[in-house]
């Protein structure tokens, strides 16, 4: 049976790097390209001119296909990441749109010969993604880092649903960082997985590295959600500055009140400049399972090697299953 993501973003491995703010830059895209995967430039901390330098960096650096997030809110095609992509529709294979209603872009970038690829949390995102022509579904589950779903959906259980609801191929996200991950997303209805904690914590990555050791000491209760008091949901390692957001919470602070200490500019101190008394650094729960920076072809290659391995055992056990029930 044919991978329809290889097929959809024509690529190696059914690995996409996630959109990340600030951390996506053009050579991080490149690199996961150049490995097999499929890398996005992220819009997100980057502004219009330096958004469209990045896209070229990507370009300069892979002949491979690569992608752009677009943290889309209230935006609308008329935006000028959207010229920036129409003006580069020949260098870019795919366009992923998150964190608001991709409806309204799904046409025009489709009529650009782009593909487009939606990010959800929900069944409903799912339906509405295949029924408005988006060519891809992100299925992301709350054990993402960033902000989020405010449903709070895990990916386990999210995940079988949306396979069952839609026919449209589906990439998981959330929590994944090895073979194992990658392995369990396709036995529940996936045919590849967006990958984005685990490429921060990679040699090509801009983050500084206060992040990437951050990540690598991390254990299984080191990430916290942010933002709840204001209807939002924001997965962060587990820092002084993110326990004083998260007490502040407790206040039930207004977002005018809330904003100066979860603003973009406090993501960019932290993690791009190395400040962790000024910051905060986006994590995924996966971060418990990083031991070590590596280049991002090493990353993906222990990926694709442990996936024999870990469907050798799948296999075995199941074969053990056939023999008790004969």
């Amino acid at each position: 049976m044919k991978n329809r993501v290889l097929e959809v973003l024509g690529i190696s491995y059914p690995i996409i790097e996630g959109g990340m703010a600030f951390i996506g830059d053009g050579k991080l895209a490149a690199a996961v390209s150049n490995s097999g995967g499929f890398g996005q430039v992220a819009a997100a901390g980057h502004g219009a001119k330096e958004f469209e330098r990045q896209i070229e960096v990507a370009a300069s650096l892979t002949d491979k296909p690569f992608g752009v997030n677009i943290p889309i809110g209230r935006m609308t095609i008329d935006h000028p990441y959207f010229h920036i992509i129409k003006a580069h529709k020949r260098k870019i294979k795919a366009v992923s749109l998150g964190a608001g209603d991709p409806r309204p872009f799904i046409s025009a970038l489709k009529e650009w010969g782009l593909k487009v690829m939606t990010v959800g949390g929900t069944v409903k995102h799912a339906i509405h993604a295949e029924r408005y022509g988006a060519d891809l579904f992100i299925c992301e589950g709350f054990e993402a880092g960033g902000r989020n779903s405010p449903y709070e959906l895990t990916l386990f259980s999210l995940l079988p649903q949306v396979a069952k609801a839609v026919q449209l191929p589906i990439a998981a996200a959330g929590g994944i960082s090895n073979a194992q991950g990658v392995l369990a997303a396709l036995a529940l209805g996936a045919e590849g997985v967006q990958i984005g904690t685990r490429f921060i914590a990679s040699h090509e990555s801009p983050a500084h590295m206060e992040y990437k050791t951050k990540l690598v000491e991390a254990k299984d209760m080191d990430t916290i959600v942010l933002e709840r008091s204001i209807g939002r949901v924001n997965r962060v390692i587990r820092t002084n500055i993110a326990d004083e957001i998260l007490e502040l919470e407790k206040e039930t602070p207004s977002f005018e009140q809330l904003y100066p200490h979860i603003n973009g500019l406090r993501n960019k101190a932290a993690a791009i400049d190395g400040n962790l008394n000024e910051g905060w650094l986006h994590s995924g729960q996966s971060a418990g399972l990083i031991d070590s920076v590596e280049s991002v072809q090493d990353i993906i290659e222990d990926i694709v090697n442990g996936l024999t391995i870990n469907e050798q055992k799948v296999s075995a056990f199941i074969s053990e299953l056939e023999n008790v029930i004969e």
